[in-house]
């Protein structure tokens, strides 16, 4: 089954997806274990999302999009020393 997904909202939606992965670097290998938590957690409401919109044969892309961003809000990409931070924002 083909899915009619429409151009309305795509670009959005891609964006969405794009500031849930594109998080700044961690700026130590100590930063890293952090980091990975809150990839891995961005990721897993990323992929919810995709398939959301994929899987239906009649997705709602925006109101998907306005979940996504509900959800990314939950995980904020901080509590870690980001690689070209200065100092005074470590531990952010």
């Amino acid at each position: 089954m083909q899915n009619p997904i429409q151009p309305d909202g795509v670009r959005d939606f891609l964006a969405a997806v794009l500031e849930a992965l594109d998080i700044p670097h961690p700026a130590t290998v100590g930063d890293s274990e952090q980091h990975a938590r809150v990839l891995a957690d961005r990721a897993m409401h990323t992929v919810i999302a995709l398939r959301a919109v994929l899987d239906d044969p009649a997705p709602d892309v925006a109101w998907t999009t306005v979940y996504l961003r509900e959800q990314l809000a939950t995980v904020p990409p901080v509590g870690y020393r980001t690689y070209g931070a200065p100092q005074t924002e470590a531990g952010q």
